[in-house]
C-alpha cells in the first residue's frame, strides 16, 4: 500500500485509471461554450460551490488548462465559492453572486458535500440543484454546465458498500433531466483507493483535500473537458439552446429563488427589546476567543435580535420563504408564523456553531400556495442547551 504525498501526478502513466473507464457522463456536451472560447475568443467561466471551491487549488489548474487551450481567448473567471454553502443557498444567491457579473458561458457547480453535511433532505437536494440549473438556463439559454460530486468519508462508505450516495442520486436526477455533464469524483476516489494508488488518510487527507487531492480533482475535470472537445467543431456550427424540460422535476424547486433585503421587514414593538438593523455586523468574542466567520457574512448589514419575544413582520409573494442567517455560539431558536398560523420553532444552533459563525439558508416553508403571504418571526425564550444565548441574525430573506 502506498502512503505519503506522492510526487507522481494522480493520473500519471504509473497510476492509470484502475478500471479502464472514466467517471464522467458527457450527456449534452459542452459545445456552446467551446464555440465562444474558440471562435469568439471570449468567455465567462463561473465556479459555484462551497469551501472546496472557495479556496480550491483545483480551480487554478482548470483555469490554467483553459487559458493554455484557448490562448487567444479573453476569459473572465469568477470564483463564487463560499464556505458552508450547499445547493439551497446556491439557488437563492445565484442572481447576486453569479449572474450579476453578466451572461455566463460555462458554469461548474458542486454541492454534494455540503448538501449532505448540512442535513438537506432528498427533496431539498433536488429543489436546490434544480433551482440552480433551471434558473441559470432561464437566464442564459446557451449556458453549458458541469456538475461535480466531491468525496467525503460518508460517501466513501456508501460507495464501498455497493450503493449510490443519496445526494449524488438526487443531483444526477437533475443532470439527466437537463442533459448536463457530471463527474463522480467520489466514485473515482473510492476505486483508486481500492486499487492501492493512494490512501484517504495519508494522501487525500479529508473532504478538504490535500494538494494531492486538489490535483486529482483538477486533472479529472480536465479529462472531462478533453473528452468533450476531442473532435473539431463542425463546420458552420451555431449555438443551440441547451435542454430545458417544459416542466421542472419539482414545480417548487428554487429556480425562482432570490435574496430580499432585510430593510423590507417591519419591526414590531419596543426597540429596546426588538430587532436592530446593524449596518456592519461583526461578532463580539471573549478575550482570547477565536471563532471563524465566512467572507460576505461579516461586516455587512444584519437584522439582529438577541432577546426573547422580539417580533418581526415580512410580507412577500411566492411559494417559499426563509432566512439567510449567521448561526454562532449564541444562536437561538426563532419561531415563525405564516398567514396567522400557529408559531413553529426553528433551532438555529448547529453542530458547528460553537466554533463558526455559520451562514445558513433556513427555508421555513417551501410549499405555500402561489400568492402574497405574511411571515411573522419571534425570538423564542428558550434555546438549544448547548447555546450561550438566544440570538437571531438575519442577513437576507429568501423568497421563491
Amino acid at each position: 500500500m502506498m502512503s505519503g504525498i506522492h510526487p507522481l501526478p494522480p493520473d500519471s502513466p504509473a497510476r492509470p485509471l484502475p478500471t479502464g473507464h472514466d467517471y464522467f457522463n458527457l450527456r449534452g456536451g459542452l459545445e456552446n461554450c467551446r464555440f465562444r472560447f474558440e471562435q469568439q475568443k471570449t468567455g465567462r467561466v463561473v465556479f459555484l460551490g462551497g469551501s472546496i471551491t472557495a479556496g480550491g487549488a483545483w480551480i487554478q489548474s482548470v483555469k490554467t488548462y483553459l487559458a493554455d487551450r484557448f490562448p487567444q481567448t479573453r476569459f473572465d473567471f469568477i470564483n463564487a465559492g463560499v464556505g458552508s454553502m450547499d445547493s439551497t443557498p446556491h439557488a437563492f444567491r445565484y442572481a447576486r453572486d453569479v449572474r450579476a457579473h453578466g451572461s455566463v458561458d460555462l458554469l461548474i457547480v458542486e454541492a454534494a458535500v455540503n448538501d449532505e453535511a448540512n442535513r438537506r433532505t432528498p427533496l431539498e437536494m433536488v429543489r436546490g440543484m434544480e433551482g440552480v440549473v433551471r434558473q441559470a438556463r432561464l437566464m442564459d439559454p446557451y449556458l453549458d454546465i458541469v456538475m461535480l460530486h466531491f468525496a467525503d468519508e460518508t460517501k466513501l462508505k456508501v460507495i464501498a458498500a455497493g450503493s449510490v450516495p443519496p445526494v449524488i442520486a438526487c443531483h444526477e436526477r437533475v443532470a439527466v433531466a437537463y442533459a448536463i455533464p457530471s463527474l463522480d469524483l467520489a466514485l473515482e476516489v473510492v476505486e483508486r483507493i481500492d486499487a492501492a494508488q493512494f490512501t484517504w488518510e495519508q494522501d487525500f487527507v479529508g473532504l478538504h483535500p490535500s494538494p494531492f487531492g486538489h490535483a486529482l480533482y483538477g486533472r479529472s475535470v480536465m479529462r472531462l473537458l478533453e473528452k468533450a472537445w476531442e473532435r473539431p467543431l463542425p463546420n458552420f456550427f451555431s449555438r443551440k439552446a441547451c435542454r430545458m424540460p417544459s416542466r421542472p422535476i419539482d414545480e417548487k424547486s428554487y429556480f425562482r429563488g432570490r435574496l430580499v433585503g432585510i430593510e423590507s421587514a417591519d419591526r414590531i414593538g419596543d426597540d429596546a427589546y426588538g430587532w436592530e438593523l446593524v449596518p456592519r455586523w461583526r461578532p463580539e468574542h471573549a478575550q482570547g476567543e477565536e471563532i471563524e466567520t465566512r467572507e460576505g457574512f461579516v461586516d455587512v448589514p444584519a437584522l439582529v435580535a438577541e432577546k426573547p419575544s422580539a417580533l418581526l413582520r415580512f410580507e412577500f409573494s411566492g411559494t417559499a420563504v426563509g432566512l439567510f442567517v449567521v448561526t454562532g455560539p449564541d444562536a437561538g431558536i426563532v419561531e415563525f408564523s405564516i398567514d396567522g398560523s400557529a408559531f413553529l420553532p426553528r433551532d438555529l444552533f448547529t453542530e458547528w456553531s460553537p466554533y463558526l459563525h455559520l451562514p445558513r439558508a433556513e427555508v421555513l416553508a417551501a410549499d405555500l400556495a402561489t400568492g402574497t403571504h405574511r411571515l411573522v418571526l419571534r425570538v423564542a425564550d428558550k434555546a438549544n442547551p448547548l447555546s450561550r444565548g438566544t440570538a437571531t441574525r438575519i442577513m437576507h430573506f429568501l423568497v421563491n
